[in-house]
């Protein structure tokens, strides 16, 4: 294959597709099949081309046989001849229309061809040239209001106002955060929630969704409406819905529920599109129908024209309205789509790992002067330690990269780390000691370690001989990401193999937005780890999140247990360790699969 394709180039592709067909009046089924496999990809926090090589592309939600084997030929040659020519059925000005807002697949056709707008590169030039000529409001069911209503689109399309931004999940919720801390100064709201992909966690969001439970949705709306941030209204005068941009660029969507209706919208409006269905479907099962208002019973038409019962049972929370359909409930991180429909009618949906279980973290840089090639943490140690009390740790590991490998000689490497292990005893020590003195017997215990370059060969970027000086190591890929699976997932083994080294460091390697992670073979490297008692990392730095959740779900079946890591290079990201318990959540994690919510002396037994 000559490109690599991206998880957002699948899901793009697939999206064409559904369109095309909708364009052409295509098989209603067949359409919803492309766009739930699009979402569903997009959404995948593994690498699609991973699951592919391991065989695994039907375990995507909504990845059928049909779509499945069109990935295949994909990945094999690089193209997929059954889309190259439905694509040429088409004029390339359609893909560009289908993404203005207000525009749809079929309208964006009948604007190609009536209008003779073929090219992509200059598509939105030549329909404003349209409009301003007076060619559109004359087409059918068109009209001045269409003309008016597109050039709106265009605006917002040109401006990068749509859906398809992406960002990633800590600046959505930095913005949700904001918004809904000024929300909540109003005692009119009662509650105040995210929702969809915001709500369950995703990698990366695309618009911003809230809920609010009020008796005075009017009045809350109108006081969202003074939200200093709002750069533009979208929509306003709906009754329960507020649409926004705000100045980020980002739109924003504020939904308003009575009390006795909230928990109702909250699931309506969380779960992704495939754990939708399937909870639409198990309910139809039950003769039960499912809105944003509640759930109501479907009587059979025995007469004709025999009106449906109407009323809609309410629901002020969600576990009421799970537990009414027979389901235990479904936490948010976990509405994807799998299996967790079945495991709640189970009743077996797992006890997931919170962030109060979390015990230490045991990645952190500080800025003590290792000369390594990579970057520097900017605090000091004391800082971090007493940022670590304040989160209630029991522990702490200082983790900081090797020296640089290509500017040391061995005997400056050995020196450096022999003064970081003296450096750390001297501070251990005042440390313990000033907490004796001010009565306090259970100081945070420090760890001395390092987070060490998994060289190309395998090798480990320090000598031998200063492994001493470490109470543990973290062994991680830092550069050659370029080597295919067989060789990367050697390279990966021989490293972790190391009696000292006991956590595999962001092990997809992957950065969001950035880069796709590196190939691995992850049976080999889930049998290693169960054989030798090493620990797969989820790295809560934002941009990593890595191991994806549908990883950790595969190690957790695979016995391996887990760490949760901040990867802090200030003392103010120490706070990121949220981030990294959610992707755990997401994988279904439970406290027990978590090595880092053991107590001291459990962990320093292990370690």
């Amino acid at each position: 294959m000559g490109k690599y394709f991206t998880n957002s180039d699948i899901s793009e592709l697939l999206r064409k597709v559904a369109s095309v067909y909708q364009a052409q009046n295509g098989n209603p089924f067949k359409i919803r099949a492309y766009e739930e496999a699009a979402v569903s990809i997009e959404h995948s926090t593994s690498d699609l081309k991973d699951l592919w090589d391991d065989g695994k592309l039907k375990e995507i939600p909504a990845v059928g046989e049909s779509i499945a084997q069109h990935l295949d030929e994909l990945f094999k040659t690089g193209k997929v001849k059954e889309f190259e020519k439905l694509f040429a059925s088409v004029p390339p000005s359609l893909f560009v229309f289908d993404k203005i807002p207000g525009i749809g697949p079929k309208k964006a056709i009948v604007l190609a061809r009536k209008l003779h707008i073929i090219r992509a590169d200059t598509a939105l030039k030549e329909l404003k040239e349209a409009i301003s000529k007076g060619r559109v409001k004359n087409l059918e069911n068109f009209g001045e209001k269409s003309e008016e209503l597109i050039l709106k689109g265009i605006e917002v399309f040109e401006k990068g106002e749509t859906k398809e931004n992406r960002m990633p999940l800590y600046v959505a919720k930095e913005i949700a955060d904001s918004l809904i801390t000024y929300l909540k100064t109003n005692p009119l709201v009662l509650e105040a929630y995210p929702l969809g992909s915001l709500r369950r966690r995703l990698a990366t969001i695309g618009d911003i969704d809230l809920a609010v439970a009020t008796n005075k949705p009017k009045e809350v709306m109108e006081f969202f409406y003074k939200y200093p941030k709002i750069k533009r209204i979208i929509s306003q005068g709906e009754k329960l819905l507020a649409r926004v941009v705000v100045e980020s660029g980002q739109q924003v969507d504020l939904r308003l529920a009575y009390p006795k209706d909230f928990g109702a919208m909250l699931q309506y409006f969380t779960g992704s599109k495939q754990h939708n269905i399937y909870l639409r479907e198990y309910a139809l099962r039950k003769g039960l129908s499912l809105s944003e208002y509640g759930i109501k019973m479907i009587k059979k038409l025995k007469v004709k024209n025999q009106k449906l019962n109407s009323k809609i049972k309410s629901f002020s929370t969600e576990k009421d309205f799970y537990n009414y359909l027979g389901l235990e409930y479904i936490p948010p991180e976990i509405r994807e789509g799998t299996n967790e429909i079945k495991i709640a009618e189970e009743g077996k949906i797992p006890q997931l790992v919170e962030l109060k279980d979390i015990k230490g973290d045991l990645h952190l840089h500080t800025n003590f002067p290792i000369e390594t090639s990579h970057d520097l943490g900017e605090s000091e140690l004391k800082e971090m330690v007493s940022k670590g009390e304040s989160l209630g740790y029991d522990y702490l590991g200082f983790t900081e990269h090797n020296p640089s490998f290509s500017q040391h000689s061995k005997r400056e490497i050995l020196n450096i780390l022999q003064k970081k292990k003296e450096f750390f005893d001297q501070f251990i020590y005042s440390y313990e000691k000033e907490n004796k003195q001010r009565g306090q017997n259970l100081p945070i215990k420090i760890l001395n370690g390092l987070e060490i370059d998994i060289q190309p060969s395998g090798e480990l970027a320090i000598p031998e001989e200063g492994f001493v000086f470490l109470d543990y190591a973290i062994a991680s890929i830092h550069t050659s990401f370029n080597l295919n699976r067989e060789e990367m997932t050697k390279r990966v083994i021989v490293g972790l193999s190391h009696p000292k080294v006991k956590i595999f460091g962001h092990p997809t390697g992957r950065k969001i937005g950035v880069r796709e992670g590196y190939e691995l073979d992850w049976e080999k490297i889930f049998n290693f780890c169960l054989k030798k008692s090493k620990f797969l990392e989820i790295s809560a730095w934002p941009d990593r999140l890595d191991l994806p959740d549908i990883l950790v779900r595969e190690a957790i079946k695979a016995g391996i247990k887990l760490v949760i890591n901040s990867d802090s290079h200030a003392v103010e990201q120490m706070e990121l360790m949220e981030f990294g318990v959610s992707v755990a959540r997401r994988g279904w994690a439970e406290k027990k699969d978590i090595l880092n919510t053991l107590p001291k002396d459990k962990l320093s037994a292990i370690l």
